[in-house]
């Protein structure tokens, strides 16, 4: 295993020289086309094993090693956001509203970067490993669910899936047994009322003031109906309504989304956000409608590999437990179907000013989290396999 830790370090300058061309072409989410065209010629230059178009834009490669051990699957996602980039470098994004805002970016670099060490390697390899580079990670429904129903994970025995992480310093790496991201949940809500003069508000049924009523009562979802030492966010992320200003508008329409670890408390929030649109829009004379969108499920890692993390993952990194997160990702459709486990590494540096949040404009990494991602990643597929 320590010749291929060395082995990145080595790699490191063409991990970044890769990961910057990716941040200048982002594609949007089931548009990755060119990714996955970029991906493909460079796992099939390196003799492995390579099936595009899984599951829509998705790329599989495998490589087969010289043993009968485990089979393993490393998976990185290769989707951007509708961003505008605002970083000035010279690798900032070359498409006009379209950005690497999550690292996706980085991720497809450093699983090119372990593909290409292990094919090197190949008889180090005590079983196969499987290269997962998926598409529309950010956009539900995803593209892990259609990957694994076009045979991603066929024969696969573990997959394990990392995240760099800017809000954790570069040089750590986090896990967790259990659950670990939270099920990330959508709403939408049409608050039809009765429009009418801005001067003679009691012949309207106020769509505005109904809507701005809902705000402030779904917050009492979280802070009256749920218990205080169960995770649960309803945020309320968009209102619209109205086009001028003296005029009640007929229709307000808001949008937001739901957190949640606990499957029951998920669908009790659901009952009682509908419950609570009913009734408040019924007691101001007003109609509704809810388009509720149960997203991506709770990532919950296997016990032992989060296990393994602890031990494997210190050859590359400093380990620590990891917090609750309260975003969403599906990643966790791979761990419904095979053993695994979900993990962050450090990406952020105070020092280089790399401090903004994920899906912010000006969001960065700090490059050398790759190399600490692609050592974690070489490390579990080593302690897995018990051979390199």
């Amino acid at each position: 295993m320590e010749t291929l830790l060395e082995k990145v370090d080595l790699l490191y300058p063409e991990m970044v020289g890769w990961r910057r061309y990716l941040h200048q072409h982002p594609e949007l989410s089931y548009h990755e086309k060119e990714t996955a065209a970029y991906v493909a010629k460079h796992l099939q230059e390196w003799g492995i094993e390579v099936r595009t178009g899984v599951g829509g834009n998705g790329v599989v490669g495998r490589l087969h090693g010289n043993g009968d051990g485990p089979t393993v699957a490393l998976r990185a996602d290769m989707d951007a956001l509708p961003i505008q980039d605002e970083k000035q470098c010279e690798f900032s994004s070359k498409v006009s509203g379209v950005m690497h805002a999550c690292g996706h970016d980085a991720h497809t670099a450093t699983l090119l970067g372990v593909a290409k060490i292990m094919a090197e390697h190949r008889d180090k390899l005590n079983g196969d490993v499987v290269f997962l580079f998926q598409h529309a990670e950010e956009l539900s429904p995803g593209g892990a669910n259609s990957m694994i129903q076009d045979g991603a994970l066929d024969d696969v025995d573990y997959v394990y899936g990392i995240h760099l992480w800017t809000p954790f310093p570069v040089g750590t790496a986090y896990c967790k047994a259990g659950p670990i991201m939270a099920a990330a949940d959508e709403f939408e809500i049409v608050v039809k009322g009765k429009g009418g003069h801005g001067g003679l508000p009691h012949e309207t049924v106020d769509s505005i003031a109904i809507a701005s009523h809902l705000v402030v009562n779904l917050q009492t979802i979280v802070s009256r109906t749920v218990d205080p030492t169960q995770p649960c966010v309803v945020s309320v992320g968009s209102f619209h309504s109205g086009s001028s200003f003296n005029v009640i508008a007929e229709r307000a329409m808001l949008n937001g989304t739901v957190r949640t670890f606990d499957p029951e408390l998920r669908m009790e929030v659901k009952a009682r956000l509908e419950t609570m649109v009913e009734q408040t829009c019924r007691m101001h004379g007003a109609d509704f409608a809810i388009d509720y969108k149960l997203g991506y499920p709770p990532v919950i890692n296997d016990e032992g590999e989060a296990e393994r993390f602890f031990r494997a993952g210190a050859h590359a990194a400093d380990v620590k437990p990891s917090p609750l997160i309260m975003a969403g990702e599906d990643f966790a459709y791979y761990l419904h179907h095979k053993k695994g486990c979900f993990m962050f590494v450090g990406a952020g540096n105070v020092e280089q000013g790399i401090v903004h949040p994920h899906h912010h404009p000006k969001f960065d990494i700090d490059e050398a989290s790759m190399a600490v991602a692609a050592k974690l990643f070489i490390s579990m597929v080593s302690d897995c396999q018990k051979r390199m």
